[in-house]
């Protein structure tokens, strides 16, 4: 072996731990074989080969000691994991808090800037929500009808680790509301529309595992109230709460709204139910009206409408028409509060239409179709008069009139 293949093997072993060629030694605590004149032994799959290194191998020898103990050095450092990690439930019917306190140790990162990795799920879930955060708390929402599971570890910056980031073990934690209760004593179909962006309305059916005395309840939160609400104004049947009408909802758009429906019977426990949505994708507006036709020849005709009345912005509209043209139907889309309508046959008769509103895609994520309007209806009459200046035969002249209802 020639020396400049020692000098590269020699790197190669103390700097990365090659497993074809080991290098025994004994400098400033580390083990060796041989005497500092440069005489050292190296293992080479399985057999001893005395060499000789002379000083500048000597140096590039030294030179991976350093690094190597630098390596060793960065493989020392280590983290805690945050400590009492917990879910906490402050009664807000899914919004929940995550919470942990400073990890063990930290007196030789004083000046370092700890990090946390949060993941977190509701259990069943195929995906972690993945958070970075410099604080000891975070806040979401939860499906409570499910169990919730989550992990957190600290990240310890590379410029507090000779530049390679050191992660901790990680601390989990579970949450689970009280299941008592069969699941068929919860409700069933529950209903939520919200008339117009101005009264929230939701219905429900028992379950079919509730007995005849059982009674449900509705209570709701959303951020902004200091605390859950119990409906105050119920909708019943045979005395028993079916449903709850909602007062006026303050500053409750683009945020999540959370309800729990329980219930209560002498005969046996009632599992509750949890719901999230927000008030915005499930508007059901006013249908349009003020429905009017101009016919601008013998194949196009204008419909134009108002925009539904309410407070919800003209610009957030989506309507859908419904053409019936003699004995054929079809339906189109338009965004703005008229549509142009090409009859298909020149020989049609009649052409009626009928409009509904929804919330569209630049306002809300879903929404309500509303009812539709009132018909609006194009005729076209045409009749044969006998003309008074013939004889001897008939000549037929076609009158077209254009009558709108």
């Amino acid at each position: 072996m020639k020396q400049n293949d020692i000098q590269r093997l020699t790197c190669l072993r103390v700097g990365w731990g090659s497993e074809e060629v080991a290098l025994q030694y004994t400098l400033m605590g580390s083990s060796v074989q041989g005497s500092l004149s440069g005489y050292f032994k190296v293992k080479h799959l399985g057999e001893m080969a005395p060499m000789y290194l002379d000083i500048r191998y000597l140096y590039t020898l030294l030179m991976c000691v350093a690094f190597d103990s630098a390596l060793s050095s960065d493989a020392d450092i280590k983290v805690n994991p945050p400590q009492n990690f917990e879910i906490v439930d402050p009664g807000y019917l899914g919004y929940l808090y995550l919470q942990w306190q400073p990890p063990l140790s930290l007196d030789d990162f004083k000046d370092c800037e700890i990090e946390y990795k949060l993941k977190y799920r509701n259990i069943g879930n195929k995906y972690w929500k993945t958070i970075i955060t410099k604080n000891l708390h975070y806040k979401d929402g939860f499906d409570l009808n499910k169990g919730i599971e989550a992990k957190i570890h600290t990240i310890l910056p590379g410029q507090c680790a000779n530049g390679s980031e050191i992660q901790s073990s990680w601390s989990e934690t579970t949450y689970q509301t009280s299941t008592q209760g069969n699941l068929d004593t919860k409700i069933q179909d529950m209903d939520c529309i919200y008339y117009n962006w101005q009264y929230l309305l939701c219905s429900w059916t028992a379950g079919t595992g509730a007995n005849i005395d059982t009674n449900y309840n509705l209570f709701y939160w959303y951020e902004g109230l200091n605390q859950a609400i119990q409906c105050s104004n119920y909708i019943k049947a045979n005395e028993k709460n079916i449903g709850c009408r909602f007062p006026y909802l303050e500053s409750s758009d683009y945020k999540d709204f959370y309800i729990c429906v329980n219930g209560t019977s002498e005969s046996k426990p009632i599992r509750s139910s949890y719901f999230i949505f927000q008030l915005q994708n499930i508007v059901k507006p006013l249908p349009p009206d003020f429905l009017s036709l101009t016919v601008k020849n013998s194949e196009e005709i204008n419909l134009k409408w108002n925009f539904p009345r309410g407070p919800i912005p003209g610009r957030c509209f989506v309507y859908e028409i419904e053409v019936m043209e003699d004995d054929s139907t079809k339906l189109t889309t338009s965004f703005e509060n008229q549509v142009h309508i090409i009859k298909t046959s020149n020989k049609s008769q009649q052409l009626c239409f009928l409009v509904r509103s929804k919330v569209n895609n630049y306002c809300s994520d879903d929404g309500i179709w509303s009812e539709w309007s009132e018909e609006k209806c194009w005729k076209d009459i045409s009749h044969r008069q006998r003309s008074p200046f013939s004889s001897g035969g008939t000549l037929l002249i076609s009158i077209s009139s254009f009558v709108v209802t």
